[in-house]
């Protein structure tokens, strides 16, 4: 289990997290949602270890089948990194380097944690990962350099090289917001397939409630660094406690409207 108790950040003197609390487990597909600013983002970067130099870590606990992770050096918390737990970035392009092709990239990551693999297996663990990740032509893209790709192939990449040590847990940082909504609907139906297939747990974070309502298990709530709410899909949607949750389901666009609008 990933669990995080009672995280309090402080940036610039500023709380930016308080007493921030949540838990997943493997297999399970944990929602987190909210406004920008919430600290949505800045809850996955604790976990991580990749906060800002200027961000301190105030208090709480983050800990990986109950092993604490805060504190941990940074030797150890790189092979926490992508072998026991993987980050996608919301713009894949500030993750991939420019300047080096697909293949290589997704090569780095496995010799990262597997440092023996030999190499005429390093390419066809690369190729499986890409077809894993439903990418067409996978020795094309192998070859490819990141401004070759499409924005949805980018991602499905990023997805690729977040699973290609098999970590038991992936946090998606809004992997979907810069697609069009068919593309979207493919990275989620992606994600999912591999916590099916992989048992992994997933924490996606979204602005989008609405995202959430048939992927999640279970949804936290935040709002100005603090949960203001939490539970499963149905909770959340039948019976919201907070008013702020209860704005945010009212935000969800209702599609019958604009079907009546659109035929009368």
């Amino acid at each position: 289990m990933l669990s995080i108790e009672k995280l309090t950040v402080r940036f610039a003197q500023r709380c930016v997290l308080e007493n921030v609390s949540m838990s997943v487990d493997r297999g399970e597909v944990l929602g987190i949602v909210g406004e920008s600013g919430s600290g949505k983002t800045m809850t996955a970067l604790s976990v991580m270890g990749l906060l800002n130099p200027a961000a301190e870590i105030a208090g709480g606990s983050i800990r990986l089948d109950g092993r604490e992770l805060i504190g941990l050096d940074e030797k150890a918390m790189s092979q926490v990194r992508g072998g026991e737990i993987a980050m996608i970035f919301q713009e894949p392009m500030t993750s991939l380097n420019p300047t080096m092709r697909i293949g290589k990239q997704l090569e780095e990551a496995v010799i990262l944690h597997e440092s023996r693999v030999p190499r005429v297996q390093l390419k066809e663990r690369v190729l499986d990962a890409l077809r894993d990740a439903k990418l067409e032509q996978p020795e094309n893209v192998y070859a490819s350099y990141p401004h070759e790709l499409s924005g949805g192939m980018r991602q499905r990449v990023m997805i690729a090289m977040g699973t290609i040590c098999r970590p038991g847990y992936l946090l998606c940082d809004e992997p979907t917001t810069a697609l069009d909504v068919t593309t979207q609907k493919g990275i989620i139906e992606l994600i999912e397939r591999m916590r099916e297939e992989h048992n992994i747990g997933i924490v996606f974070i979204t602005h989008d409630l609405k995202l959430l309502k048939n992927f999640a298990d279970r949804v936290v709530v935040m709002c100005r660094g603090r949960v203001v709410e939490q539970g499963t899909v149905e909770e959340i949607f039948a019976s919201p406690k907070e008013e702020y949750t209860r704005q945010l389901i009212a935000a969800i666009p209702d599609r019958n409207v604009r079907k009546r609008a659109i035929t009368s």
